[in-house]
């Protein structure tokens, strides 16, 4: 029996969206595949600027809040607390600025072709954990330099890097569909990005933000990934309580980013 494709103007549930995205898996990897092949193509050096970015990043934080600042790691060397900080916050910040601009940088393709367009923004999620497994590499380095074995948590750690991703997926899904009727929001995710670096525990611990800070400092959602990471690979005395706030408001952006998502590319066709 031949499959047939029902299109109709009705938001899909997300059990559709899931269906959809298996049927079309092929053009996913496919996707994933080309956009790892355009991002270091006609480089010198093609994926080792995935080890430069985040050591410069680390240099740089390091220096300001290691050095300067002096802030509390808790007995862990900065360099390492840093770049396990990094290696949430690099993944989460790519896939942002990726996804976010996904359906504008195909829109030939929407125009041509029906697909689910979710796809888009997944394909970035996959071809983004190569950059990932290379900053993962630095803190295994970093890791063995100053003889720090990691604790028996780590059997948590695909859990907060499932986080990270849902993370960058929430606000991609916000941001694309947004950009989709309002252009400027190509420059907005650039310019949060820029703020979320130091408003992240990134190079310093959530413990140092005032106790009247906490909750709003919480409702960041990269709080609870980055905390979490740090806590399956160093064992670190971590606020649980904070986490919880963090996935709750992660769980929140991500259900009504899709939602809002499913609902505009719909039309997306005509407004693009």
């Amino acid at each position: 029996m031949d499959k047939k494709t029902i299109i109709s103007s009705k938001p899909d549930s997300f059990w559709n969206t899931l269906g959809e995205v298996y049927s079309y898996r092929e053009l996913l990897w496919s996707l994933a595949l080309r956009d790892l092949k355009v991002k270091y193509a006609q480089t010198l050096i093609g994926f080792l600027w995935a080890l430069i970015n985040p050591l410069v990043t680390l240099l740089i934080l390091s220096f300001v809040f290691g050095q300067i600042a002096n802030v509390n790691t808790n007995g862990v060397p900065h360099q390492l607390f840093t770049i396990i900080g990094l290696l949430g916050w690099t993944y989460f910040s790519n896939l942002l600025i990726d996804s976010s601009d996904s359906l504008i940088q195909n829109q030939n393709m929407i125009q041509k072709i029906y697909f689910p367009k979710i796809i888009l923004p997944l394909s970035k999620a996959i071809s983004g954990l190569i950059d990932f497994l290379i900053t993962l590499f630095l803190v295994i380095v970093f890791m063995f330099y100053y003889g720090v074995t990691p604790s028996g948590n780590i059997l948590y750690f695909p859990f907060f890097l499932i986080l990270a991703i849902f993370a960058g997926l929430a606000g991609g899904f916000w941001i694309s569909a947004l950009t989709v009727r309002y252009r400027d929001f190509r420059f907005i995710v650039n310019f949060l990005v820029r703020i979320g670096l130091y408003a992240t525990p990134i190079a310093y611990a959530s413990s140092s933000v005032p106790e009247k800070f906490q909750f709003i400092f919480n409702l960041n959602p990269l709080v609870g990934v980055i905390e979490g990471m740090r806590w399956c690979l160093l064992d670190m005395p971590t606020n649980f309580d904070g986490i919880y706030i963090s996935v709750i408001v992660l769980t929140l952006v991500f259900i009504t980013g899709l939602f809002y998502f499913n609902r505009v590319v719909k039309y997306i066709a005509d407004i693009i």
